[in-house]
């Protein structure tokens, strides 16, 4: 796992072999990146990453400028992947929790300028997640969602959709308030 831009940039971690987790690609990761800076302010930006796996996403935010990312992942080693990660990195700003996303979502009272979920893709409530971001108001004004998600999936008639990335296998859907 590599970070690709920013304070951190180039920076590498091994992911044990033993995670299930699928961490996003670094292309892919990479051009979604190239997408939300058209979006996002990372300077200073306050981050949301849900289904965290390795932290990938969630250092790659911290490096190009987020003040802080609230990184949620239930898995107790990867939850402790991610705090060795920022350990290592000697940087503040990451708030990793280990617990459930959908329990986390409806005690949530803090607005983000950008909320990210890389949810496994066979999650049967997936589709759900875009709905729930919404209606707890997780987004601050000009705020905006990003969902990974796999090809068996459209957003495309939701009413709070932006626009479709696709990466290779990957995709992304954008939403904002």
């Amino acid at each position: 796992m590599r970070i690709i831009t920013g304070r951190y940039k180039g920076r590498h971690f091994d992911i044990p072999r033993s995670f299930k987790a699928r961490p996003t690609t670094d292309f892919a990761k990479e051009n979604i990146f190239n997408v939300l800076i058209q979006y996002v302010d990372f300077e200073d930006a306050e981050a949301l990453d849900l289904f965290s796996g390795t932290g990938s996403i969630s250092l790659e935010l911290l490096s190009r400028g987020c003040s802080q990312v609230v990184s949620v992942e239930m898995d107790r080693d990867h939850h402790r992947f991610i705090q060795e990660c920022v350990k290592k990195l000697g940087a503040e700003g990451i708030i990793p929790i280990r617990g459930d996303v959908f329990r986390f979502l409806k005690s949530c009272k803090q607005q983000y300028d950008m909320v990210f979920a890389d949810p496994p893709y066979a999650l049967k409530e997936l589709a759900q997640l875009p709905d729930l971001v919404m209606e707890r108001h997780l987004l601050k004004e000009g705020g905006i969602f990003v969902l990974e998600h796999g090809k068996d999936h459209s957003f495309e008639a939701h009413p709070h959709f932006v626009e479709h990335r696709q990466y290779g296998s990957v995709n992304f859907s954008i939403f904002s308030e």
